[in-house]
């Protein structure tokens, strides 16, 4: 030990409590424990965050017998004792306590148990009170830990790059993805030539010994590991204990530098941020057993003391509910995606056209990426076959005969009370439908209606089951200039695309790079591919062939994929005017940033084939003379209003006179007659 050493400073846990914890506490002491003040085992865990720093979570699984074992977090067991009254908790001894609880662990340790089983290295207790008339947790987390040996660092800490080189770190990583899940908080890697190798502790130090005087490795190669939660140049408070068990197992340490690992893994895999600490210890090291237990928790103000969650707005179960279904999306923000708009999810409005199957699935994935807004429309009513595969409805809506739409709505509210959700009962006028006179005023209000909700609505989703429903709701979305979504089903297929933005509006800050995208402005709808304008396909149909016939899993996948790409598009700084790749592979490293939203690049359209359970994704462009968002078409709805809506309706062929597509059949009729005729004539 050189003059220039120093004491090793740890870097305490900071406990973070999911509000999720205190409802699982609160159904706990009101159902279950009541008056008894029981010692309960509960589960914390944590994990490496650069941005955070040593964060302790508990939440409301932490109650469950069993962990749940996740990549990357380590579990730790402890205990909570919740007192009857403010007193009780004021009153507890907290230094006793620490070392009744530092003790019993210490004891155990000594058994050699924590060879074989590391996870005992690890511990917490909490001591709460839980005023349930206020809705206030008082609460004060510990983490014991012996206040002796003193361990010196030798030298400051230095990047785990300066002791392996990249493959040796490539092979680190991967070996430490499969490494067993219950060994990998405490470990030893040992540097064999150019490579490396894991080994638990069991594979190097022998528990049948009290005390074990040499090493069967090369103290040199051999590195101890532990899973750091630090993001500073210090060590984590799990290192603490691990090097005092180590030390009263192996004593002949201390006449050894020792080398250890806070082992920092990113969500990538990569452990390069990850620390080495060459540690001594005196050879006339205090027993711990002679030493106190050190381990409570600061609070805000720095000080030892406990800390108030005041969940008085938090624990109506209506707040509550609201507040956990948004838990997924914060947690995805806070670990994976942090540039991701939380708020822009729950201030789109959504108008789903259609509430069957794909609407019902397409609704409830809405509600999990947290959308507030769901309007239906749908003119049905909820059928005894609907329940089995239309998620929203019961068999209680069947039997009343209630009208889908309003069901829909009804049932979203059951599953979150605070969603914003409507049903309007509506015919969809549609071309090749003739409207007679006696009918129009109900058209007209029809048309209005829809033409209405489209307007106050940000994203359109079409999931009606008929090709010419759809004309209607494209036109009109594309005046508005509105996001749509379409979604269409065979038996074991499914198409799913986004309507390209209006070639009106330009897009502000396109792409630079050429050849690789298509804008946009230039991005067809569900219409563009068709030479033909739609007419009736429900005439001269049976039974069979009226019903959207499908594998069940079919609507499911097709819905996801729906509100993915809606999500994608309100991630991308462009928008509706988010470019598509015209060659999307699996490969989006290479794609440049400009062509990528936050969730990554944002295809046209997804065609599945659930036979082969394959996708592709074609982007495809916009058809100048398409009968459905074409300027043609749209300038006409401009100028004639509901007048253009009503002949297109009543004459199967006035669409495409419109938009010339008669005089381009006719064309290629001509064209074929001309073929035949050069090819008779060559034959004679």
């Amino acid at each position: 030990m050189t003059s220039k050493s120093e004491i090793i400073q740890y870097v305490p846990f900071m406990s973070f409590v999911h509000p999720s914890f205190w409802h699982t506490l609160t159904e706990v002491k009101l159902e279950v424990d009541k008056l008894n003040e029981t010692v309960k085992q509960i589960n914390g865990r944590f994990t490496y965050r650069e941005d955070i720093g040593t964060v302790f979570e508990v939440d409301g699984t932490s109650f469950n017998k069993s962990p749940d074992l996740e990549q990357l977090y380590q579990n730790v067991t402890g205990t909570i004792m919740n007192k009857n009254t403010i007193e009780e908790f004021k009153n507890t001894d907290k230094a006793a306590l620490l070392n009744s609880v530092g003790e019993a662990m210490w004891t155990n340790i000594k058994t050699k148990i924590w060879i074989t089983k590391p996870s005992v290295l690890s511990n917490f207790i909490v001591i709460s009170f839980a005023d349930l008339k206020k809705f206030h947790y008082y609460y004060w987390f510990a983490y014991p830990a012996p206040s002796q040996p003193t361990v010196y660092l030798k030298e400051p800490s230095s990047s785990i790059t300066t002791h392996f080189n990249n493959k040796q770190l490539e092979n680190l990583a991967q070996a430490y993805k499969s490494f067993d899940l219950l060994q990998k908080n405490f470990f030893i890697i040992l540097k064999e030539n150019d490579d490396i190798a894991l080994r638990t502790l069991a594979e190097v130090l022998d528990p049948k010994l009290p005390v074990q005087n040499e090493l069967c490795v090369d103290l040199s190669n051999a590195y101890f590991v532990f899973a750091d939660p630090s993001n500073t140049s210090n060590p984590g408070w799990p290192m603490r204990l691990f090097l005092a068990a180590l030390l009263e197992h192996c004593p002949f340490l201390t006449k050894n530098d020792i080398k250890v690992i806070g082992l920092r893994c990113h969500v990538n895999g990569a452990v390069d941020r990850s620390l080495v600490f060459t540690v001594t210890a005196p050879e006339n090291v205090q027993a711990t057993e002679s030493a106190g237990w050190v381990g409570w928790e600061r609070n805000d103000r720095g000080n030892f003391g406990p800390k108030l969650a005041n969940m008085s707005a938090s624990m109506d179960p209506i707040k509550l509910a609201e507040e956990s279904s948004d838990l997924n999306i914060k947690l995805m923000k806070w670990r994976l995606v942090p540039d991701i708009d939380v708020e822009v999810m729950k201030t789109t409005r959504c108008l789903l056209l259609g509430a069957g199957t794909l609407g019902c699935h397409v609704a409830r994935d809405l509600l999990a990426w947290g959308f507030r807004h769901i309007t239906f429309v749908d003119n049905g009513k909820v059928s005894y076959s609907n329940p089995t595969r239309q998620v929203l409805y019961t068999h209680a809506d069947c039997a009343e005969g209630r009208p889908k739409a309003q069901a829909a709505a009804d049932n979203l509210r059951l599953i979150l009370p605070t969603v914003k959700s409507e049903g309007f009962a509506l015919h969809i006028p549609m071309p090749g439908h003739p409207v007679g006179e006696s009918l129009r005023p109900e058209a007209e209000a029809g048309v209005a209606r829809l033409r209405e909700l489209i307007a106050s609505h940000d994203a359109v989703f079409l999931l009606l089951d008929t090709r010419e429903a759809r004309w209607l709701p494209t036109l009109i979305a594309a005046h508005y200039g509105k996001i749509v979504i379409n979604a269409a089903l065979g038996f074991d297929s499914y198409l799913v695309m986004r309507h390209g933005a209006p070639s009106a509006a330009a897009a502000p800050n396109a792409p630079a790079t050429a050849n690789a995208y298509l804008p946009g402005a230039a991005l067809g709808c569900y219409f563009c591919n068709d030479v033909t304008a739609p007419g009736n396909s429900l005439k001269d149909r049976t039974l069979d062939q009226q019903c959207t016939v499908t594998r069940p899993g079919v609507a499911a996948i097709a819905g996801a994929l729906a509100v993915e790409i809606l999500v994608g598009l309100l991630q991308h700084p462009l928008r509706i005017h988010a470019p598509a790749l015209c060659n999307l592979s699996e490969d989006t490293q290479n794609i440049p940033a400009d062509l990528q939203g936050v969730l990554g690049p944002i295809p046209h359209s997804i065609r599945g084939f659930l036979h082969s359970y394959q996708s592709v994704a074609p982007t495809c462009a916009k058809f100048k003379q398409c009968i459905a968002c074409s300027d043609t078409v749209i300038d006409k709805y401009r100028k004639e209003g509901v007048e253009f809506v009503f002949k297109v309706l009543n004459s199967g062929s006035y669409l495409e006179e419109v938009t010339g597509l008669s005089e381009l059949q006719l064309t290629a009729e001509m064209t074929d007659i001309l073929t035949f005729s050069d090819e008779d004539d060559d034959e004679d």
